[in-house]
């Protein structure tokens, strides 16, 4: 693979109080070893603490290293990164292990099937015909990812504060325009004091929309293991943060755990009761309506909060057609996509429910949808899909 380096800025966050984070980086390509270390290094954050060309010697080597993040190859010889990934997370439990794959389809399904065994997240390796700009994408999502899961890392080492005293730490990346982020909430979905949680809508639902980045694949799995046999009688859109390719392999994976029909949305197919629609990479989802009947329609539009696919403008067309009749689910993520178009559900009337901070990956983009002061419920991932199936299927909270 040959990458241009970017030229000019330096990508992220200000340096983050305390110690490096400690990352472990495993590649067969020396040229990908290389760039990830200088890139890594030169911003201050991180500190690389070992770098290996294989599974097998960064399994031999986690516990010495003690890294708060592994970047793992999924491809490489003598031992590939799907063989290595549990015997890296047995060894040193805490870690977090991104997982980097090409933007191919055999890429994307070995990514998915990593995050099923235990990675935090994946990075699509760019496509070198792009040149400096997908070089630049590249070294951004690195920064960003690494940053996040790092932090989480950190806090989640930490002795847990005793009630009423701030955990130490963010949420997450933050955004370039950030929300404050709340107290966390308790298991039982209700904020600590201070915090206020709105009224569920009383109006049966008759659409379902999820928006998720970091951490996502994996509870939408369980999401909708849960909700598949409740979300017969409403259409189901889903924007998760993902390249194109990605999403097309997320939308099997989601049909399997649901058992209902689900796939990339097509520009102008009615949505149809029963059927999950999830938005494709590189454009935004919306809906319109026509003559009665609710449409896809894809966007090939600037990014929107640095992202493309973006949950902000779905929302946004689910509230302004459905009102209160809308059920919006924010769950794990990076940054702040999302929160705006939820607040809108709830202005509107509809009922909105976030991921809690314990249960996610990043509590991005949940926590700046509480923050905003958009939900109905802040929920563990565990009772998300119960308390949406109860909504679904006509019980009252």
């Amino acid at each position: 693979m040959s990458l241009a380096r970017p030229t000019g800025s330096s990508v992220g966050t200000p340096q983050a109080a305390g110690p490096p984070i400690k990352v472990m980086i495993v590649d067969d390509s020396v040229f990908m070893r290389g760039i990830l270390s200088n890139w890594l290094g030169e911003t201050g954050e991180f500190s690389v603490v070992a770098v290996h060309p294989n599974g097998r010697r960064a399994a031999d080597d986690v516990q010495r290293a003690q890294p708060d993040v592994v970047i793992l190859d999924l491809e490489m010889p003598d031992m590939d990164g799907l063989t290595a990934l549990p015997l890296i997370l047995e060894r040193k439990a805490g870690t977090a292990v991104l997982v980097a794959s090409a933007l191919t389809r055999r890429g994307a399904e070995i990514s998915l099937r990593a995050l099923t065994l235990g990675a935090a997240d994946y990075l699509p390796k760019p496509d070198a015909a792009r040149g400096p700009v997908a070089a630049e994408e590249f070294r951004a999502d690195l920064l960003a990812k690494t940053r996040s899961l790092g932090q989480r890392v950190r806090r989640r080492s930490l002795p847990r504060p005793p009630v009423g005293v701030p955990a130490a730490g963010g949420g997450g990346a933050p955004s370039p325009n950030p929300v404050q982020t709340p107290t966390p909430a308790t298991a039982s979905g209700a904020p600590r004091p201070g915090g206020k949680l709105r009224s569920y809508s009383m109006m049966p639902p008759t659409i379902l929309a999820v928006g998720s980045s970091t951490g996502g694949p994996q509870a939408l799995t369980r999401l909708f293991t849960d909700i598949g046999p409740a979300i017969g009688n409403v259409p189901v859109l889903i924007v998760q943060h993902m390249p194109p390719t990605f999403t097309a392999i997320l939308a099997e994976h989601i049909a399997r755990a649901s058992g209902r029909r689900c796939a990339e949305g097509r520009d102008g197919e009615e949505l149809v009761p029963g059927q999950i629609y999830v938005a494709p990479g590189g454009l935004h989802m919306d809906i319109v309506r026509t003559g009665g009947t609710s449409k896809i329609r894809l966007l090939d539009g600037p990014p929107v909060n640095f992202c493309k696919p973006a949950v902000d403008p779905m929302f946004e067309a689910v509230a302004g057609i459905y009102g209160a009749a809308a059920v919006g689910v924010v769950l794990t993520g990076m940054g702040s996509d999302g929160a705006r178009g939820a607040l809108k559900i709830a202005e509107l009337g509809g009922s909105v429910i976030a991921q809690d901070e314990e249960t996610s990956v990043v509590w991005g983009m949940p926590g700046a949808t509480v923050a905003i002061g958009a939900c109905a419920g802040i929920l563990p991932m565990a009772e998300i899909g119960p308390r949406v199936s109860r909504m679904l299927i006509g019980g009252r909270e």
